[in-house]
């Protein structure tokens, strides 16, 4: 049995009160005043904050097929620093998990090496190649999460339409990387000042909110749960509050890098300012700002993909798009956003636990008696220096290097058991 003594934990109303946690068997067993016993593991925290753990719907771990950039091991422990237990992985690995046969392989790897929960997702279609929807109904009897082709948006509107149709009579949620490749003309940068002042391709922001607008349109006609993946645009965010108001079935993400920093903080030619969606213009950094704190952008998710050294030392132009993010999140977020008072500590945690938890029914995301003990302890006095040669993750490739931040999460329990101190 683990105590956790002299915790802190919040309160209803937000505030942080004290409070002792007895773990047993996987779960919470008591919360209060506990005395210490022999039997009990007892970690003393001195003060320091007790939530539950973190849940990301959006990691890339890169396994299988791609162990350079990221294992399933790697990523993992990575998850387990930044204070996360359940992550969701997308399917874009080789060989994709797009039959009963290939998610079988993954579930076999995760069971494997994981340290802590992940949940995969399938992907909508054949190898992710956007042809042929796969077998649905087969694939959604094993662990899938839910249904995806991330990496690239489904380009057809009655391909969308019929796997939002049979995804709904499974009860399964789609969930959408929003791109119209007409659109992109080969753009690799937002097409704003940061692009036009060095000649680079813009990505236009109508790429992203046109497959918004047909999906949420296509969510209604079929009665599907819509998720979107790492929203950026303001037009998108609009789309999605109008989608909200309307009773439409949508929900949508957003990733820290997407909060804190616009295209106009790309410095020099740095490779790990590329992402997709491409940093925006301030006004849509602004835009995802609000749709957070008004509640039309459910939760955060980091959409950390890692890559090599070696692919994100390339030129602009020819480098990977993304940057890893499990390791740094919660920090960024607290730093930027409730010590800047524009986020309550409650807001946050809601916004990386409870929300993804609630929004896809899943049985985690609380701290109280008979709970899975699936916690995040964090030190939110603790300033520390962003260090990329100290992650876990083998992806080095952030902006945000160098960075001063506060408020780092110290020790993850997952079912009861510590796998990061």
């Amino acid at each position: 049995m683990l105590l956790l003594k002299k915790a802190q934990i919040l309160s209803q109303a937000g505030g942080l009160k004290p409070c002792d946690i007895l773990i047993k068997d996987g779960k919470v067993a008591e919360m209060g005043q506990i005395p210490a016993t022999a039997e009990h593991q007892v970690v003393e925290l001195d003060g320091k904050l007790v939530a539950p753990g973190f849940i990301d719907v959006h990691v890339h771990l890169r396994e299988p097929g791609m162990e350079k950039k990221e294992t399933i091991e790697s990523g993992t422990a990575a998850a387990a620093r930044g204070g996360y237990t359940t992550i969701a992985a997308m399917p874009n690995t080789n060989p994709v998990p797009d039959s009963v046969e290939n998610m079988a392989h993954v579930e076999k790897l995760i069971a494997e090496k994981a340290k802590v929960r992940v949940l995969p997702y399938a992907s909508i279609t054949v190898n992710e190649a956007g042809k042929e929807i796969i077998d649905m109904e087969s694939v959604a009897n094993t662990s899938m999460f839910a249904f995806t082709d991330d990496g690239k948006g489904i380009q057809e509107a009655g391909m969308m339409y019929l796997a939002m149709e049979r995804a709904a009579k499974l009860g399964k949620p789609v969930v959408a990387h929003c791109e119209d490749d007409s659109l992109l003309f080969d753009g690799y940068l937002h097409a704003g000042d940061y692009a036009k002042a060095n000649g680079h391709r813009g990505i236009l922001s109508a790429s992203e909110s046109v497959h918004i607008a047909r999906d949420i349109m296509l969510a209604q006609a079929t009665g599907v749960h819509y998720h979107v993946c790492h929203i950026s645009t303001k037009e998108s965010v609009a789309l999605v509050r109008l989608g909200k108001q309307l009773g439409i079935n949508v929900t949508a993400e957003v990733s820290p890098h997407h909060l804190i920093l616009a295209d106009t903080d790309i410095e020099g030619d740095d490779t790990n300012f590329k992402m997709n969606p491409p940093l925006r213009s301030p006004e849509d950094v602004q835009a995802c700002i609000d749709g957070l704190l008004d509640g039309t952008i459910d939760m955060i998710a980091t959409d950390h993909a890692p890559h090599t050294a070696e692919e994100k030392g390339r030129d602009m132009y020819e480098a990977p798009f993304g940057i890893v993010g499990l390791e740094t999140a919660f920090p960024l977020m607290y730093t930027h956003f409730v010590k800047t008072g524009l986020l309550t500590l409650k807001d946050l945690l809601e916004a990386m636990s409870t929300k993804p938890a609630e929004v896809f029914s899943l049985p985690y995301g609380k701290l109280e008696k008979g709970a899975i003990a699936d916690l995040v302890v964090i030190d939110l006095e603790k300033t520390d220096k962003i260090d990329a040669d100290t992650f876990l993750s083998k992806g080095k490739n952030t902006p945000f290097n160098g960075w001063d931040v506060t408020g780092w999460p110290v020790m993850t329990i997952f079912e009861g058991e510590i796998v990061h101190q």
